[in-house]
């Protein structure tokens, strides 16, 4: 059974950065498609940022492009989001997904599209 573990979330202030780290003990991260997302309260579940580790292209959600960076450490295999000037409305649970790696990493953050999921890392930004 595959396990997908965030962490790195926390309260920061405003304009604050948090980084996200998503781990998969047993599982090889580096041979698929993983993204992020994150669902705030009384919101539905959106894609945040997801990568290809077949072509290395990536995609970020409009509300956080610029501010956002997903990247890979494949000797770690690990997966992490750095989130720079923090806005309150990144508030939110975020979680990390594992998904075939040919599939575009558009389609995996627009439509949701994962075979695995995290059991989510809360973030939250108040002053």
């Amino acid at each position: 059974q595959v396990q997908l573990v965030e962490s790195g979330g926390g309260l920061v202030q405003p304009g604050g950065s948090l980084r996200l780290s998503c781990a998969a003990p047993g599982f090889t991260l580096n041979y698929n498609a993983i993204g992020w997302f994150r669902q705030a309260p009384g919101k539905e579940r959106e894609g945040v940022s997801c990568i290809s580790n077949n072509d290395d292209s990536t995609y970020y959600a409009d509300s956080v492009k610029g501010r956002f960076t997903i990247s890979t450490d494949n000797t770690k295999n690990t997966v992490y989001l750095q989130m720079n000037s923090l806005k309150p409305e990144d508030t939110a649970i975020y979680y990390c997904a594992a998904e075939d790696p040919l599939t575009p990493v558009e389609a995996m953050c627009v439509r949701q599209l994962a075979a695995y999921w995290g059991q989510g890392t809360q973030v939250t930004v108040s002053s």
